[in-house]
């Protein structure tokens, strides 16, 4: 394990098993037909994946020192979108991938109807868990992250940049269409876990251009190291079938840039956005070391 995962590990351990007990609880399966879908809601969403999104929503609220239950609940919520989206990828119209966290995708598992309700139902289900009173007592906190969340999914955000993604297939990009997408299909769910951050702090919109930043820049970092995974990893530690970007002819920061350079510009990315961080003290170090993860990963 890479030193900065060591350096995490207390982290990352804890804050899976907080989002693994909250969604337990919220998913708990009925005795009705409902059941299949919840058992699969349950088989994508617990016992696997990093918990990053949920543990950068928890690292941004140290910042202003929220409640850290009320910032597990948004760091949940993150994570439903993140799972509903993998389901909804992994489908045999989008990428038909057999494999992910390690295990047979969900439409595998199950079978293709489930997996897209299932997916449904974990994005109703991050906007239920926001606009609940024990997210936030100030109505208006509550609304702005509902709108934020449900901008970075969407056309704008997240939705978009898969839809740029299945394009890049036929088409050739450059550096600067790549940088575009990955802003979006990754790079706009990590903005949002800082911007809740901000929003829960009661941090006025001038006030977050730095936290902008350093998420804009991890994104970026972040994604760089997994096109490197593509590439260079191990089905065994990725969890996921690797070489796929590369067999399906899509553009990549790796395919662009060539290895050694994109793996300079992620370090690059990575000091820059630990330099967002420099107004703060202690309270920060958690988003320094998540920004060292983000490259130094093995999956």
């Amino acid at each position: 394990m890479a030193d900065g995962a060591l350096l995490l590990r207390p982290e990352l351990e804890q804050i899976r098993d907080e989002i693994d007990g909250f969604l337990g609880e919220l998913l708990a399966v009925p005795p009705d037909p409902r059941g299949r879908l919840y058992e699969a809601m349950r088989y994508a969403a617990l016992g696997g994946g990093k918990r990053l999104r949920p543990l950068l929503v928890v690292a941004a609220c140290r910042l202003f020192h929220t409640d850290r239950w009320r910032a597990v609940r948004v760091g949940a919520a993150v994570e439903c979108v993140h799972v509903y989206s993998l389901i909804h990828d992994d489908l045999p119209a989008m990428d038909d991938d057999e494999l992910r966290r390690g295990k047979p995708t969900l439409h595998r598992a199950y079978d293709e109807a489930t997996a897209i309700l299932a997916g449904d139902s974990l994005h109703a289900l991050a906007f239920e868990i926001l606009a609940d009173e024990a997210t936030h007592e100030d109505p208006f906190v509550r609304v702005e992250l509902v709108a934020e969340l449900a901008r970075a999914a969407g056309p704008a955000g997240m939705a978009g940049g898969q839809m740029m993604d299945l394009a890049a297939a036929s088409e050739a990009l450059d550096l600067s269409a790549v940088t575009r997408l990955q802003q979006l299909k990754t790079g706009a769910l990590i903005g949002f876990c800082l911007e809740a951050g901000a929003i829960m702090g009661r941090v006025p919109v001038d006030g977050r251009t730095r936290l902008r930043g350093y998420a804009r820049d991890v994104g970026l970092a972040f994604q760089i190291a997994d096109d490197l995974l593509d590439e260079e990893g191990e089905e065994a530690k990725t969890g996921k079938r690797v070489g796929k970007d590369r067999d399906q002819g899509k553009e990549t920061f790796v395919s662009l840039l060539g290895r050694e350079r994109a793996r300079r510009q992620a370090e690059l990315l990575v000091r820059q956005a630990v330099e967002y961080l420099d107004r703060y003290g202690a309270e920060a170090d958690l988003l320094r070391e998540i920004a060292r993860f983000a490259v130094e990963r093995d999956h």
